[in-house]
């Protein structure tokens, strides 16, 4: 690909789509390629500790590792069951969706492999996509049946459940419960930075919709559509800010919308990061949180602002 990074200042890809996003880019800053070679990149996820991004090549059966300090990417897990979506819970630990599999496991601190959730009401899950985790420790997933849909992504089956569903499991007790049962095949979630929304991409609604619902103890209540998107228009995976802007990997429909879509907490879109390829899913890492980090479909793409991800994002 003969994409080439910008050598102005400010990056012409970061682009202001309302004056309110001029306080969120960095006029030194610009669009970086970490990396590319994969079929599908999806799920990033940022680990302090290791000072590393993992990411899912779902179509290759692996997640990748990117090394911050040497800038070198090599398998973290082969095969990974066809994973999606990663995150971490408060302790640290990997969380992750696997569509092969059909089931969220979690990585533990020894290597080892506990499963979280694999079936609801004795049948299969259909193939968990996106994962996050609430302070509390509860993991809010979704379960669309992309992954078994063909055995691109994971292994064709027939889906055990309506392509609505948006799973809870209690952080103490392991206990899964049905939250949402009216999502039209739910993809990438979020929670609001004081954690009282949700927010779910519904993927599968004509056009696209992020819908929102108010987060009632361990339930949801008062769906609504918090953006609908024009035709064409894309929203996969995104991550939230601690000013409560959405910022939501973006593409696929029409030519000039690849890349990620800024979106204020009103729901009104103020900004965009322009990609030479769709965007499936972002998170935000580095030292101070201020770094995002962009799964692309072959590549990994980061760009520092001037804001933080929220903690768990």
């Amino acid at each position: 690909m003969d994409w080439q990074p910008s050598l102005r200042y400010p990056d012409p890809a970061v682009r202001s789509l309302d004056p309110a996003f001029d306080r969120l880019r960095l006029s030194l800053a610009s669009v970086e390629r970490l990396w590319t070679g994969a079929r599908w990149s999806e799920g990033p996820v940022w680990l302090g500790d290791q000072r590393c991004v993992l990411w899912s090549d779902i179509p290759n059966d692996r997640i990748l590792r990117w090394d911050e300090e040497t800038g070198a990417v090599t398998t973290f897990r082969k095969t990974s069951s066809n994973a999606n979506g990663n995150t971490r819970d408060r302790q640290g630990r990997l969380v992750t969706c696997e569509h092969r599999g059909r089931r969220v496991v979690r990585t533990e601190y020894d290597g080892s492999i506990t499963v979280i959730a694999d079936s609801w009401q004795g049948r299969p899950l259909n193939s968990p996509n996106d994962v996050v985790v609430k302070s509390d420790g509860s993991i809010w997933f979704t379960d669309p049946p992309f992954g078994i849909g063909g055995w691109y992504e994971g292994e064709k089956q027939a889906p055990q459940h309506p392509h609505t569903h948006v799973y809870r499991v209690d952080g103490q007790t392991g206990a899964i419960a049905l939250v949402a049962d009216d999502i039209d095949h739910p993809n990438g979630l979020a929670f609001s930075p004081d954690e009282s929304i949700l927010y779910v991409v519904e993927s599968r609604s004509e056009p696209r919709n992020i819908v929102a619902f108010d987060v009632d103890g361990a339930g949801l209540r008062n769906r609504r559509v918090f953006i609908r998107c024009e035709p064409g228009e894309t929203p996969d995976g995104f991550r939230v800010d601690i000013a409560g802007n959405l910022w939501c990997g973006w593409g696929m429909g029409r030519e000039g919308l690849d890349g990620v879509r800024v979106f204020n907490a009103a729901g009104a879109p103020i900004g965009h990061v322009a990609l030479p390829e769709r965007c499936a899913n972002v998170c935000f890492g580095g030292r101070h949180r201020n770094r995002l980090f962009m799964a692309a479909s072959h590549s990994l793409y980061a760009l520092y602002v001037n804001t933080q991800g929220v903690p768990g994002g």
